[in-house]
């Protein structure tokens, strides 16, 4: 599948699946994604007045708890998907934090900010499923501010035997299953399990943020390797300037 064969694929499955798409997260991780996104927010560590760019934000989860944690700082949520940005904003209005957060609908490749615009770059469960990781990871670098952190959480592949076999087993074979009873949609749940085979493992993906001239690059598997969360800085300037003027 070509790049924008994939990126048309892609936007057609998540438009899709907004309806259903909190509640099969669930159902996917055994309810372990919001646990794995309170450690990732642990690791972070998010002071009062920082900024953040929520890329693939989906329904907005992950941006609205970015924005709870800096209190005042501003936040963006950008999708592909209008129909998951349009459930994000459901929410954030119920929380009334749409004063603080602004949801943008955009290209993760591509991203409408200039250099050095945000503390935090993050993007969650959906890294393996953009045309280009490799750009995405650049993009996230391009619009942090020097030594401010990219920040991936997404599922990986499990090392273990027999846990390995046993969840593959019901990743691409249950899984499909339970997207065509409880959402109505077989071939779109069969693409999740497909998107993971190609993706690098977490020690790949490691070596990718390194290679982009991320530093310090952290990485924590979670869940015996069910998912990871990796962890990057763009560097300061040689002088300690930090590309603010």
């Amino acid at each position: 599948m070509d790049t924008k064969t994939k990126e048309q694929f892609v936007h057609s499955v998540f438009e899709s699946i907004a309806p259903k798409y909190d509640l099969m997260n669930d159902i996917i991780s055994f309810r372990r994604h919001k646990a794995w996104r309170e450690f990732t927010m642990r690791k972070m560590n998010v002071q009062p007045g920082e900024t953040a760019i929520d890329l693939c934000c989906g329904t907005c989860d992950w941006t609205i708890s970015l924005a709870e944690a800096s209190r005042s700082g501003k936040m963006v949520g950008l999708d592909f998907s209008q129909n998951m940005l349009d459930i994000g904003a459901e929410k954030i209005g119920r929380l009334g934090l749409d004063k603080q957060i602004s949801l943008v609908r955009g290209n993760a490749m591509d991203l409408p900010y200039e250099a050095n615009s945000f503390d935090y770059a993050t993007i969650g469960f959906a890294l393996r499923n953009v045309p280009d990781l490799v750009k995405v990871i650049e993009e996230m670098q391009r619009v942090v501010k020097p030594g401010g952190m990219v920040v991936s959480l997404e599922l990986s592949k499990p090392t273990w035997q027999p846990f390995k076999s046993l969840y593959y087993f019901y990743f691409q074979k249950v899984l499909p299953l339970l997207g065509k009873l409880i959402a109505k949609k077989y071939d779109q749940y069969k693409w999740l399990p497909e998107s993971l085979v190609h993706f690098p493992d977490h020690k790949q993906l490691a070596d990718i943020f390194r290679s982009t001239g991320l530093t310090d690059v952290r990485v924590y598997p979670l869940f015996s390797g069910i998912a990871a969360l990796h962890i990057g800085f763009k560097p300061k300037a040689a002088d300690g300037h930090t590309g603010e003027w």
